[in-house]
């Protein structure tokens, strides 16, 4: 059997649209909106990952109201936006593929001077990892947050996106509401699994109905928090049952958690150094250099890291499931699609790439040539999200600070 031969370049029917193959641009933060607008690097990047053969690109995170940011180069769909995504989406269909948004909010992630308010959670108290003080959503805040999503949707629709996806995970708001860790609640928001899954539910309840029959719904969910106390993995697949009853079209399994597991999420080592530079404020940056290799452990790189959790995942559900870290060689594609997963999404290989998948396809490489340094991830926050090893003067300043 050639590379080529199995179903990595074939269709897939995913809700109302189809897919030219079964590889999507995993909704990897792009850091490329100043002022919480596209810009002409966020089409660049889209339009290249959309000309190098991807089936669907995804528009990473874009905060469904002000509150919902947590950075003033993060993506916010609203009215102002949508003639630029537009311009995206356009390009993107021009080369074949489909395109998503990835809509969320980030809860406790926000900070006042960026939410425009004491930023929202299901719980009061101090998020020490931005740092800041946190409000408790009343039931109107929670009505509220829920209907913007929906309203996401319709602005989704009017910039031509074929998709959204759901961010439910990886701490932000709704996977805040679903674990036990940041959810004290003792009302019908809180306590049990039912009660902590309401927020989740109702939102999917508002994405739906704006969503009608001619947008797909992808959730990101996670396949366990990633530490002790966290939600765990019976939950989980708990939780993936209720998106899947909820009418969800696909489910994108990840794990981990941004203030408190962050490296579960992509795993590898966080290099410090490097994220500690590329921090404007000379406090925060005196202060990751000084806890940081604390406060954010590493967990080891392996391929598909997460491939043995998910399957379990597999084995529980019915809908189609994306399968979503460590992919980086045509090897484990194959391996994670032989095991019953319908679609692949990835996120290194491309930000090393963007015709990774044409690559692949034409039989020119096997194998990303990323290195999983990391680099990418640790200036993501304070500038656009770019392969920073393929510029050389950038990647010797780096190297020069590693040890």
């Amino acid at each position: 059997m050639s590379p080529s031969s199995n179903i990595l370049f074939t269709q897939f029917r995913l809700g109302p649209l189809t897919l030219r193959n079964r590889t999507i641009r995993a909704a990897a933060f792009e850091g490329m909106c100043p002022g919480n607008l596209p810009s002409d690097d966020l089409f660049n990047y889209h339009h290249a990952v959309a000309a190098g053969g991807i089936g669907m690109t995804t528009i990473a995170y874009a905060a469904v109201e002000q509150s919902g940011l947590s950075f003033p180069h993060q993506l916010r769909l609203n009215q102002a936006a949508v003639a630029g995504l537009r311009n995206i989406t356009d390009a993107v269909h021009r080369e074949g593929a489909a395109c998503s948004i990835q809509i969320g909010h980030c809860g406790n992630m926000s900070k006042t001077s960026m939410a425009g308010r004491l930023p929202l959670a299901p719980s009061a108290g101090i998020n020490l990892y931005v740092p800041t003080f946190t409000h408790r959503m009343k039931d109107a805040d929670i009505q509220s947050v829920a209907k913007s999503f929906g309203k996401a949707v319709n602005l989704a629709r009017e910039a031509g996106f074929d998709a959204v996806e759901v961010h439910a995970g990886h701490g932000y708001l709704i996977s805040q509401f679903l674990s036990p860790y940041t959810n004290k609640r003792k009302d019908s928001y809180g306590g049990s699994l039912e009660n902590r899954a309401r927020f989740m539910l109702m939102v999917m309840e508002e994405v739906k109905k704006s969503a009608g029959n001619d947008i797909a719904v992808l959730v990101k969910t996670n396949i366990r928090d990633g530490f002790k106390g966290g939600t765990e993995i019976d939950e989980c697949i708990e939780i993936a049952k209720m998106l899947e009853h909820a009418g969800a079209d696909a489910l994108v399994l990840s794990g981990g958690f941004v203030s408190k597991a962050p490296m579960y999420v992509m795993h590898g080592k966080m290099p410090i150094k490097v994220f500690a530079h590329y921090i404007e404020d000379k406090l925060m940056s005196f202060f990751v250099r000084l806890v940081g290799n604390w406060l954010v452990k590493e967990v080891p790189f392996t391929e598909a890291y997460f491939l043995e959790d998910a399957l379990k995942f597999r084995k529980a559900l019915k809908l189609p499931l994306v399968y979503v870290g460590g992919l980086i060689s045509r090897e484990k594609i194959d391996e994670v699609l032989d095991n019953g997963f319908e679609l692949v999404a990835l996120a290194r290989a491309l930000i090393k790439d963007p015709d990774f998948v044409k690559k692949l396809q034409n039989n020119e490489l096997s194998r990303s040539e990323c290195d999983t340094c990391n680099y990418c991830i640790a200036v993501m926050y304070s500038r656009q999200a770019a392969c920073i090893m393929n510029d050389e003067t950038i990647s010797q300043k780096i190297k020069d600070m590693m040890p």
